[in-house]
């Protein structure tokens, strides 16, 4: 997930506290990630309770396990954002990172080609008990039976509001709770009313430069109606009512000018912070950003935000899209003690689970779900559904990025109207389905 950060060039980049901590005697890892680059504020932090947004923490964490581990130096390689194009060709090259973040829908492309290194012993050896785990965790990094990564967090879609404005447009009950829709009628009432109460947009929307946003929300609104899309994990069924009916709502939302248009990841982040529309449709990763911008006074969500799960507005069922990071070893030829310190650092990583969390993330560990310390984190209990119906796609279906990718560019281009809705699902369902046809 990209952050509010400039453009990220992939490379190397040591942390002040890795290279305190480069010595002869200790062994060498390197290790993939995206979420950003903060080395002018966390370069030096090894607190990690005095980190807060992905960045920082995921920096702080690396600070304190070299600090801390007498036996290892882990030296972070930043890309941008999503890096598996750069993954891959480092793999074809014979160079690549000792380990990497992965998202839990890509690892069976990875898995499948005996690209990984299953972790089971390595984590029984280690003391990382599986079985605490949470579903959704484990499901996520198991592919045939084995499993492939650490777990790092669950992400699912949520809505972000800016109660001030809600207050403004009469969108708020008496207990100062945000009103939701419980139906498209009501989500387009309760769009119009917004309009003509401030003048804004009702939703803040990532309609640029990117697909995330057309193919999560489009998946979320299939799973409300119960479409079993992938109920073939080798051909995509977007011939439906339910997807006409997602595709069109999307496309009626657009038309009416009930959101944002043209604003990329990082101007739409932006847009919500500056109180330009009331709901932020993204992720729960930016939880922990806005919950801190609205403790400043004069802020536009000064004392005025809220997260809560993504409203159900069709009667079937309140499932919304889902996926996880993850861990994982990639295969090489490493030595012993090469191994065991990308075990340790991810061992370190399983400890520090709740830390993670503070980003807005749902936890990996049972235990942490159900701790009062995670429960007392802000916003935690309006959002606390997302760790039963989050979903994600069939872990059968391969190249699921990729999907993604078409799904997203299809459905952009159905709500944005320069496809017919009808001709933008024709167009991605045999897309998607030519693409699984070859995919090995």
């Amino acid at each position: 997930m990209r952050k509010l950060t400039t453009a990220l060039l992939a490379g190397l980049v040591v942390t002040a506290g890795a290279s305190a901590a480069l010595a002869a005697d200790k062994t060498e890892i390197s290790a993939a990630r995206f979420f950003g680059a903060c080395e002018a504020d966390y370069g030096t932090v090894t607190d990690v309770t005095k980190a807060n947004g992905e960045c920082g923490i995921i920096t702080a964490l690396i600070n304190k396990f070299n600090a801390d581990s007498k036996t290892t130096v882990v030296k972070p390689e930043i890309v941008e954002w999503p890096g598996y194009d750069q993954l891959t060709a480092r793999i074809r090259s014979g160079e690549p990172p000792t380990i990497s973040v992965m998202h839990e829908a890509v690892i069976s492309d990875y898995s499948s080609r005996g690209l990984l290194e299953p972790l089971d012993e390595d984590f029984a050896k280690a003391g990382v008990d599986v079985n605490d785990m949470t579903d959704a965790a484990r499901q996520g990094v198991t592919k045939d039976g084995k499993i492939y990564a650490m777990p790092f967090d669950t992400h699912t879609w949520l809505w972000h509001i800016n109660m001030n404005l809600f207050k403004q447009a009469g969108l708020v009950d008496s207990a100062g709770k945000p009103i939701l829709p419980k139906s498209t009628d009501e989500l387009m009432k309760q769009a119009q009313q917004f309009k003509d109460k401030t003048g804004k947009p009702y939703f803040i929307s990532t309609l640029a430069n990117e697909t995330a946003f057309y193919t999560r929300t489009f998946d979320t609104l299939l799973y409300q109606q119960n479409a079993d899309f992938f109920a073939d994990p080798n051909k995509v069924n977007f011939s439906s009512p339910e997807a006409k009916n997602a595709a069109q709502l999307l496309a009626d939302i657009f038309a009416k000018d009930y959101t944002t248009k043209n604003q990329d990841y990082a101007a739409s982040v932006s847009s919500f912070a500056a109180g330009d529309g009331g709901v932020f449709i993204c992720g729960t990763w930016l939880i922990d950003t806005y919950d801190q911008e609205a403790k400043k006074e004069g802020a536009a969500l000064s004392k005025g935000y809220a997260a809560t799960a993504f409203p159900q507005i069709y009667p079937g069922s309140p499932r919304v899209w889902a996926d996880g990071h993850s861990w994982v070893l990639l295969k090489q030829d490493l030595s012993e003690a090469q191994r065991a310190s990308a075990i340790e650092f991810m061992k370190f990583l399983w400890d520090n689970n709740y830390e993670w969390s503070r980003t807005g993330h749902l936890p990996v560990r049972k235990s942490i779900i159900d701790s009062d310390a995670f429960k007392n984190l802000p916003h935690r209990g309006d959002i606390a559904s997302l760790a039963v119906n989050g979903t994600a796609l069939p872990s059968a279906v391969k190249r699921q990025f990729s999907i993604q990718e078409i799904e997203g560019e299809e459905v952009g281009s159905a709500m944005r109207g320069d496809k017919p809705v009808d001709q933008a699902l024709t167009d991605a369902e045999t897309r998607v389905n030519e693409l699984l046809a070859n995919a090995k």
